[in-house]
């Protein structure tokens, strides 16, 4: 027996699957995404192509499985477009979360940079929905006149399924997708008026915030959706219950670090707040986040799989792994791909054991100091990169914490359904915990130089 429909709206694929009711899934079907052209910092696809493969995924999918099933939708964040009311044709591309072309907006508003903080706890940057739109309605001053009258319609990606797949009845977005956006305010789950003023974006023109949960809206193709969400809010539903004591470390294309925040507790200074998802009651789901920027990248070329837990720590040339600027709590983009000493007497293979060596020390540091405002316990990892044994054995030996792999795949899928079907994870399915093969002692000794170095040159830098 089916018990839902899971479709994942992601950056370089869009994929659909089955959920049973034993909560494995079946019949996943996938597709590229449309390319995605990158030129001046902008970083653009074809909305109508992307929103034709995602529909025909779906109904591929469907036919398996009949109608009145319940659909959990999650999406990239962040990544949004313009479209027209009447016909439904996008009026821009589909602009991509890592276009880069509001940046301009950022560094005008950086006296504002605590307010937007406070208020969304995200950092100021391009990467969001609403320096991207401010910039493009300031180009554009005609559009603010379109999208004011209700002639064009804006949203993040799930907005303009959601209206395409509903026939025009629904202008929505869920709270998670919000969220990210630098224009709700995550205290009160509502748009700013403040923050819209301030990037000059009429809140009037936004889509309208729904629960992550129990939606209940009936798609044209005989679809329940039940549950939207944020591609990596969803991987978190997926993979581990909310307990602030367990930690995920998911490395694909990025890496994040995201533990659930206990009641009443601050965010952490310097890390992102994300809104999980919001129930039916109202109540907000929040994590504390770290992140590392394009970590994938960082290694594309270099022979990782060539490297062992036996090669690291053996040299005291320090290096950052993030060639998109350093992330989450710094938010530094003067310091991306960077090595403390010269590189150029190294095989490529010692390179990547540097780079190896970056990555565990971030996410170290990071589960660090999520350990000293709530104490962790277990960490978990999840993705593409966790598959690399010395990526793993050099977490477990750098932090003191039990470290476990999930095995399951398919994570932002997998969260996705169970919220449209009701379910929570109680318990880790496919779990290897993670024993230390190999003793590195000189591994976490070169990480508490590591961290000595890092606060040097960023306090070098800021000065």
């Amino acid at each position: 027996m089916i018990s839902a429909v899971a479709l994942d709206l992601g950056t370089t694929s869009i994929k659909a699957a089955l959920l049973g009711q034993d909560g494995r899934f079946d019949n996943m079907i996938a597709r590229a995404a449309p390319e995605i052209k990158a030129k001046d910092g902008c970083y653009e696809s074809d909305a109508l192509h992307y929103a034709e493969t995602a529909e025909q995924v779906l109904a591929e999918c469907q036919a398996r499985a009949g109608k009145n099933l319940p659909l959990g939708l999650c999406s990239q964040r962040s990544s949004f477009l313009i479209w027209d009311k009447a016909s439904g044709q996008p009026c821009t591309p589909l602009i991509s979360w890592q276009d880069n072309r509001g940046l301009a907006c950022c560094e005008a508003m950086r006296p504002s940079e605590s307010i937007v903080y406070n208020i969304t706890g995200l950092r100021l940057t391009p990467y969001y929905f609403a320096p991207k739109l401010s910039v493009l309605l300031q180009l554009n001053p005609a559009w603010r006149d379109r999208l004011g009258n209700g002639e064009w319609l804006v949203g993040t990606l799930d907005s303009f399924l959601i209206w395409r797949w509903t026939g025009g009845r629904f202008h929505v977005t869920d709270a998670s997708m919000a969220a990210r956006t630098l224009l709700m305010d995550i205290g009160n789950l509502k748009w700013s008026p403040a923050l819209c003023e301030r990037f000059g974006i009429p809140l009037s023109i936004l889509p309208r915030i729904e629960s992550s949960v129990e939606m209940g809206l009936h798609l044209d193709n005989g679809l329940v959706l039940q549950a939207s969400l944020g591609d990596q809010s969803a991987a978190l539903v997926a993979s581990i219950p909310e307990n602030p004591a367990e930690a995920l470390v998911n490395l694909g294309t990025g890496g994040f670090v995201l533990r659930y925040q206990a009641p009443k507790e601050h965010k952490l200074n310097g890390y992102l707040q994300t809104l999980v998802y919001l129930d039916i009651l109202g109540r907000g789901h929040f994590a504390s986040e770290g992140t590392l920027n394009s970590i994938s990248a960082a290694l594309a070329t270099y022979p990782v799989d060539q490297c062992y837990i036996e090669d690291l720590g053996r040299d005291d040339i320090f290096c950052l792994a993030e060639p998109s600027g350093i992330g989450a709590p710094y938010f530094r983009n003067d310091l991306d791909t960077y090595f403390s000493q010269s590189i150029d007497h190294l095989t490529r293979q010692q390179i990547a054991v540097l780079l190896i060596e970056a990555i565990i020390f971030r996410i170290s540091r990071i589960l660090e100091d999520f350990h000293g405002v709530s104490p962790i316990s277990h960490v978990y990892l999840s993705g593409g990169l966790s598959g690399l044994s010395c990526l793993r054995q050099g977490i477990a030996q750098c932090v003191p914490y039990e470290v476990s792999h999930l095995q399951q795949k398919e994570s932002s899928l997998q969260g996705a359904a169970m919220l449209a079907t009701g379910l929570r994870v109680k318990h880790h399915r496919g779990v290897r915990k993670i024993a230390i093969v190999s003793k590195n002692k000189a591994l976490s000794e070169k990480y508490q130089r590591w961290k000595y170095w890092l606060d040097g040159l960023l306090k070098c830098r800021s000065g």
